[in-house]
């Protein structure tokens, strides 16, 4: 079975990587994702339409749109599709291709041959896309440390995006759905790991977070903890596991809801691991004792300031070392407490202190602001009627933690190390 490598970069809110699609090959950066299936990148041959989108991803030049009239293996999806079904949400296969103009005798007969109609992709956080589903040629890199190997995918299934809202950027998406990358290369019986680096190497172009798939990704894990994948019935292609308490520095554990480790008939409960949401989102009231204790725990002076500016709810400033008050100050994450959550089978997984409090600003007086990066789940997320994720454990808090996804025995493992130096050793630098 062939083996996938790629290289993630790390940007200031998630890890990209480059998607070679096309003939010739189109180089197009997209988010990690595996909290969503469709994988989508920005197409048009003159611009891409975001909607309240930051300018960052532009200005920093991350932005780049594919160019389906620049690719002569480019072709739209049919609206008999399966994949247009799925991508409609629809239960009845016949609705795409009547969506599409086709008559009801082309229909009995299968030769209705019209392209899947336009379709709008949500997300959790808001953010919604809108284009056609097209088909081309994707090529991913292979594992050997010596070799260049190649995998070509002929007709690779993804969105071809030409106006979005909040989201500026492509998606690959790395769920349990057909449309998923996995499932269309062929790896959701087996699995994959990551290993992010922490996100001050966001401006360093030459260190990667390794991304590997297949057999490699979940072989010789004797170091990782393992904890059991939930199924959610309601959401089965999504990632969750079951927390059961937190622990806070020295602090005595605290138990969480039981709702953070199943479901209820709607599909509410369990968390959902997600490397495309930033921060690790609680429910209420474990989020609002989370503070109250960190705030017990901690003896530095509140940047309430800050807290205003930024919508964090926990900021402080924290000393530089011989109060040194030069650029290069981080400040001193000893002085922080440290974060422990257990999940189900006896695994608890000490977070680094960097992963949970961040420098949101350039130090100034001999000291560095530094915030907490947590956030509590929106009320439409926690108990609604359509369903969803009691919490969600996001991508800040798994720098240098490497992740891994045994697909085939249905469990994630856990093993902090050193991302960048795992990264080197493992020749996935980029040059």
């Amino acid at each position: 079975m062939f083996d996938m490598v790629e290289p993630l970069r790390a940007t200031r809110d998630g890890y990209l990587m480059s998607l070679n699609l096309g003939t010739p090959p189109q180089v197009i950066q997209v988010y990690m994702d595996t909290g969503s299936d469709l994988t989508w990148v920005p197409c048009g041959n003159v611009s891409f339409d975001c909607i309240e989108c930051d300018q960052y991803y532009r200005i920093n030049r991350l932005t780049s749109a594919f160019s389906p009239l620049n690719s002569s293996s480019s072709l739209r999806v049919s609206c008999s599709s399966p994949f247009c079904t799925q991508i409609h949400n629809s239960d009845n296969s016949y609705d795409p291709c009547v969506m599409a103009g086709c008559s009801l005798n082309t229909l009995l007969k299968g030769t209705c041959s019209r392209p899947c109609p336009s379709f709008a992709y949500t997300y959790g956080g808001g953010g919604v896309v809108s284009g056609t589903l097209a088909k081309d040629l994707l090529r991913v890199h292979g594992t050997g440390l010596s070799s260049s190997t190649t995998k070509e995918t002929q007709r690779f299934r993804f969105g071809c995006i030409r106006q979005a809202y909040k989201e500026p950027l492509g998606i690959a998406g790395f769920g349990r759905g057909s449309l998923s990358l996995l499932s269309q290369l062929g790896y959701l019986n087996k699995g994959f790991s990551h290993c992010f680096v922490s996100f001050k190497f966001a401006s360093n172009p030459n260190i990667s977070s390794p991304l590997i798939i297949g057999d490699e990704a979940i072989s010789s894990k004797e170091s990782s903890k393992f904890t059991p994948l939930l199924t959610n019935p309601t959401y089965p292609n999504y990632y969750y596991i079951g927390l059961e308490a937190i622990t806070i520095s020295n602090m005595s554990m605290k138990e969480v809801p039981m709702k953070l480790r199943e479901f209820d008939g709607k599909g509410n409960g369990g968390m959902m691991i997600d490397s495309g949401t930033t921060y690790t989102h609680l429910p209420e009231p474990l989020y609002s004792q989370l503070l109250l204790d960190l705030q017990l725990a901690i003896q530095h002076p509140r940047a309430i300031e800050q807290e205003k500016q930024t919508g964090f709810d926990l900021c402080y400033y924290i000393p530089c070392p011989n109060n040194n008050g030069s650029s290069n100050c981080i400040g001193n994450d000893d002085d922080l407490p440290s974060i422990t959550f257990h999940f189900l089978d006896n695994v608890s997984l000490f977070l680094p202190r960097a992963n949970n409090f961040y420098a949101i600003r350039p130090p100034s007086n001999s000291s560095v602001v530094k915030c907490l990066l947590y956030q509590g789940m929106n009320d439409e997320n926690d108990g609604n009627d359509s369903g969803g994720p009691a919490a969600i454990f996001g991508n800040f808090q798994q720098q240098n933690v490497e992740v891994v996804y045994d697909l085939m025995n249905e469990r994630i493992g856990f093993n902090p190390m050193d991302c960048a130096a795992a990264c080197s050793s493992s020749q996935v630098l980029r040059s």
